[in-house]
């Protein structure tokens, strides 16, 4: 009997919630399952992953195959490399003391990734939520200075003319073209 690790829907439709599940290949989907490991939600950001890693690893030393999705998901939670220090403990190539400690070597820097991810990730998109409310700000502001020209009343600017001194003739004749001849009635 060939045996898969897999993922079996359920949810609400749009809304998948998976159950990764070790079942014979024979079986349905959403049919029957021999054991349950735990579950996925693809929905949430990050995917939220609930595994009963001690099983799954137990699952695979057996000889369950996992599918491409439940094997990618089994990488990430480190199942797939506790899977591959046990085969070397079996072997004895390593002590099981240095396949724990390289495990959590790994379980450590797993959840360091982990939290500088989540948190580059919480900046992100705070700085980007802060450039669409400086946007916002701006186009507002924009809006209000607008509204306001608009509805200000007219400034009439009064023109206020300063009494003149009175030209003097000397003046009055050098404002006065100098190449201008009277001109003379023409003769018919």
């Amino acid at each position: 009997m060939a045996v898969k690790i897999r993922l079996a829907r359920r949810g609400r439709k749009k809304k998948a919630i998976y159950d990764i599940v070790v079942a014979d290949a024979r079986a349905p989907r959403d049919g029957r399952f021999i054991e349950k490991l735990g579950s996925y939600n693809p929905g949430t950001n990050p995917s939220t992953i609930v595994l009963e890693s001690a099983k799954a690893v137990d699952w695979l030393l057996k000889g369950a195959q996992p599918t491409d999705t439940t094997r990618s998901i089994l990488q990430h939670e480190g199942v797939m490399f506790r899977k591959h220090l046990q085969v070397g403990v079996i072997k004895g190539a390593i002590t099981q003391e240095v396949a724990d400690a390289r495990f959590e070597e790994w379980s450590v820097s797993k959840t360091d990734r982990k939290a500088t991810a989540a948190g580059s990730l919480a900046d992100k998109l705070k700085a980007d939520k802060d450039a669409k409310l400086d946007a916002e700000r701006k186009v507002n502001q924009n809006r209000a200075e607008a509204i306001a020209k608009k509805n200000a009343p007219p400034v009439v600017e009064e023109v206020v003319e300063e009494p003149a001194a009175e030209a003097t003739e000397d003046e009055a004749q050098v404002e006065a073209p100098a190449d201008e001849t009277p001109e003379t009635p023409a003769a018919e």
